[in-house]
């Protein structure tokens, strides 16, 4: 675990030290941006997001035995929320490691488990992934893990810190489709112009009856004198 510590510069001030899984953390809850500058021990200086950007010595022990995949492509992530059934996500907290390797993604993390911590994964089967969207520096995948179709996919919603690793993550599922966005509504033209003609309609109709009102007012004063 890198236990190097470093300063934020807010409005010119040096607010701290952290470390980087504190840093990471306020990252996560959007207390810091990816954007913000920190300062080392040494007086260098970088964004939160070339901290994040330079992923930490492997600390993840599951199944790292036994498993010689070729690593394509790592990346530092968060998991913000897991909707629907299908794969047994731990909670993960924090700071997690997605990979992608021999056709799945890993992801790595750790996660409470009574009063303690417990690291674990969960791999993710690439040709799984049915549909794909970034939004920022967030990724939405839906996953059918074996579901009959027409079912419902199952939601997993992680965090990249940019915009630019989010869409390398995506760049990894060409089988992904984008998410079919709900049409916007809109009213047909005609309701807009039908609801100016009434209001149109009624104004006249108004001035109709008003006239007609004081016509018969002064026909009614002619007859008294």
């Amino acid at each position: 675990m890198d236990q190097t510590i470093y300063h934020v510069l807010l409005a010119g001030r040096k607010v701290g030290p952290y470390d980087r899984r504190t840093i990471v953390g306020m990252r996560i809850k959007n207390a810091l941006t990816s954007d913000h500058v920190l300062v080392g021990v040494d007086g260098s200086e970088l964004t939160v997001a070339e901290l994040i950007g330079q992923h930490p010595a492997p600390s993840f022990s599951p199944d790292r035995s036994g498993s010689f995949s070729v690593v394509q492509a790592t990346f530092t992530a968060a998991l913000v929320e897991v909707r629907g059934k299908g794969l047994d996500v731990p909670r993960f907290k924090d700071e997690v490691e997605a990979r992608v390797q021999g056709g799945v993604l890993r992801i790595a993390g750790r996660f409470r488990k009574g009063l303690g911590w417990k690291e674990d994964r969960v791999k993710l089967v690439l040709k799984d992934v049915v549909h794909a969207r970034v939004q920022g520096s967030l990724v939405d995948l839906w996953l059918r893990t074996g579901a009959a179709p027409g079912k419902p996919l199952q939601r997993l919603t992680l965090e990249l810190f940019t915009h630019e690793s989010a869409g390398e993550l995506v760049d990894w599922m060409p089988g992904a489709t984008p998410w079919p966005e709900p049409a916007a509504r809109s009213e047909p033209a005609k309701s807009a112009d039908g609801k100016l003609l009434w209001m149109a309609g009624g104004g006249l109709a108004v001035v109709v009856v008003v006239l007609v009102v004081l016509i018969l007012v002064a026909l009614s004063l002619r007859r008294v004198y």
